[in-house]
């Protein structure tokens, strides 16, 4: 299952929006971060169609419940202006992005 086809609430735990969140959006934060956790870095930029801003990688691991994982915060701006997410990526969504491949797989024919 490709992260496109899982569902955002999957890979995502949000603990706190100023602004009401796309499954775009939230897809563009869970890629963002999840590249920040896999290389230990502190901070990248995000953009899109209708966003820019910035993804802060927290470095603390938090627990709301039975949901677990490394906490991010995000800076935005979209179309109905600027705000704050703060979110978790879940234990289970990064399971699941470690068990695909790297790369897509290439067609063996290319007619």
């Amino acid at each position: 299952m490709s992260s496109d086809e899982t569902p955002y609430w999957l890979l995502i735990s949000v603990l706190f929006s100023s602004q009401p969140l796309t499954p775009s959006l939230a897809m563009t934060l869970h890629q963002t971060a999840y590249a920040l956790h896999e290389r230990g870095e502190g901070v990248k930029e995000v953009a899109g169609d209708m966003l820019s801003g910035k993804v802060h990688n927290l470095r603390k691991n938090v627990a709301l419940g039975g949901i677990a994982g490394p906490a991010f915060e995000a800076e935005i701006e979209t179309e109905r202006g600027s705000g704050v997410v703060r979110f978790i990526l879940t234990r289970q969504g990064l399971e699941m992005m470690r068990q695909q491949p790297a790369t897509p797989p290439r067609p063996k024919y290319l007619n």
